[in-house]
């Protein structure tokens, strides 16, 4: 994957690719969003420890289909509220730091999620040969 930042933007305002051309005949894996509740139905109550639910979900899921985090072409991702933006985006930042590259992403805030325990939703798309 190539990432596509052209030098007459402004830079992205963290570790992310403006865009991500993903070559022909690669295979395509969409997560669902991943919420921060581990396998044992704990909840924990800060925004990083929640992505990093998150994260270790989407891996596990990346691993099924024979990829990983290096295979990110792009990252959605969610938050209740701008206080949680600093975890999500550190647990971000750990998760894509082995990879030598950057995705494209998108990180809003929304009002809320289907239990008001969660503050943090994150979902990719991966592509790989």
């Amino acid at each position: 994957m190539k990432e596509l930042t052209p030098t007459t933007l402004r830079p992205p305002f963290a570790r992310y690719a403006h865009g991500v051309e993903i070559p022909a005949g690669h295979r395509l894996i969409q997560t669902s969003g991943q919420l921060g509740i581990d396998a044992q139905d704990a909840i924990p109550p800060d925004a990083y420890d929640q992505a990093m639910i998150c994260f270790g979900n989407i891996a596990e899921i990346l691993g099924a289909g024979g990829m990983s985090a290096a295979d990110v072409a792009h990252i959605s991702a969610y938050v209740t509220g701008r206080e949680h933006m600093a975890g999500y985006m550190k647990a971000r930042d750990a998760f894509m730091a082995q990879t030598g590259r950057l995705p494209s992403s998108t990180l809003l805030i929304v009002s809320g999620f289907t239990r008001p325990e969660f503050v943090v939703e994150v979902e990719v798309l991966a592509a790989a040969v």
